[in-house]
């Protein structure tokens, strides 16, 4: 059984799964493996920066022949960084969180695949609308930032899928092995974005100390707020929260973010010292809800086709027990 979809034919890949272009992890030794393994690698580029672009990319290239991609925080990149990756020549540029239209027809131009991710129907329409090659419909399980109110993967999925047809749809949020494949595929997904699988492997751009606390961390452990943005003066849209592991600032300022944010110089301040003192992690530990089902460190080469592989028996096995 081979789980061809739109999206496999789309890059020319082998397994429908592609890396969430996780700012700060998905590097280029990551994207690399993925795409190696049969899926889509996207770097994770963030805002863009030019020089851990160009040092990024290279690696990539170095390593792998294969398709892969480039994704932007939309909020935070102006047309100049989506001009730069497409130096690069990826086959796709992901934009997540904002406005795609001031880029929409740049990426097309230049004849790589336009992705879209979107966090509720609105984006989702938009994203049609723009022209979308594929659209990332992500719930609310997933790690880092997503919809402050957004909707769970289960229902969301499909009314994205009906609304955006004949585009194809990855499913993203709570995905961590190939049940989960094998389930946004039955939605009618044409595969999924994985983002917190992928940190806790061997070539992710994570401390050892992240790695270890996502292989042993579990999904009721996690929150979704904007308590660290705030705390971390980071200027993320107000729609979007965060979904991370326990973090002592959660634990302090919970309920409290109103008063958090009236005087953000001192709770940085607050934040700095307690970083210097070693009170605190020196990053919050993005996970997802699905972090439970995470209990090794593989290549992520390997993880790509053991998902793959995990899919195409769950998908067999389906109502024959």
């Amino acid at each position: 059984m081979t789980l061809s979809t739109a999206f496999t034919k789309l890059f020319g890949v082998q397994h429908p799964v592609a890396l969430a272009p996780m700012g700060g992890s998905a590097g280029g030794a990551l994207t690399a493996a993925v795409s190696r393994g049969g899926g889509l690698g996207l770097l994770g580029s963030g805002d863009g920066d030019r020089e851990w672009l160009a040092r990024e990319s290279a690696v990539v290239a170095e390593n792998t022949t294969k398709p892969w991609g480039i994704g932007f925080l939309t909020w935070q990149i102006g047309v100049d960084a989506v001009e730069r990756a497409l130096e690069h020549n990826p086959v796709a540029v992901m934009l997540s969180f904002g406005d795609p239209s001031p880029f929409a027809e740049r990426i097309r131009q230049a004849g790589a695949a336009l992705i879209i991710q979107v966090t509720d129907l609105e984006e989702a329409g938009r994203a049609v609308d723009l022209g979308a090659d594929v659209i990332v419909a992500q719930g609310s399980e997933s790690g880092g930032h997503g919809a402050r109110h957004g909707r769970s993967t289960l229902p969301f999925v499909p009314v994205v899928v009906d609304l955006a047809a004949p585009v194809p749809v990855l499913a993203a949020g709570g995905i961590a092995d190939g049940r989960g494949l094998a389930a946004a595929l039955a939605l009618g997904a044409a595969g999924a974005l994985i983002g917190t699988r992928f940190q806790a492997t061997t070539e992710a751009l994570v401390t050892p100390s992240t790695a270890t606390a996502i292989v042993q961390g579990h999904g009721g452990d996690t929150e979704r707020n904007s308590i660290l943005d705030i705390a971390r003066s980071s200027r993320w849209p107000s729609k979007y929260t965060a979904r991370t592991l326990g973090h002592p600032f959660l634990d302090a300022w919970r309920g409290r973010e109103t008063e958090l944010a009236a005087d953000p110089h001192a709770t940085r301040q607050d934040y700095q010292l307690a970083l210097s003192r070693g009170d605190i992690p020196p990053l919050p530990v993005w996970a997802g809800e699905a972090v439970d089902l995470i209990d090794d460190l593989p290549s992520a080469a390997d993880l790509v086709s053991s998902i793959a592989a995990q899919a195409e028996e769950a998908l067999a096995r389906a109502g024959k027990e």
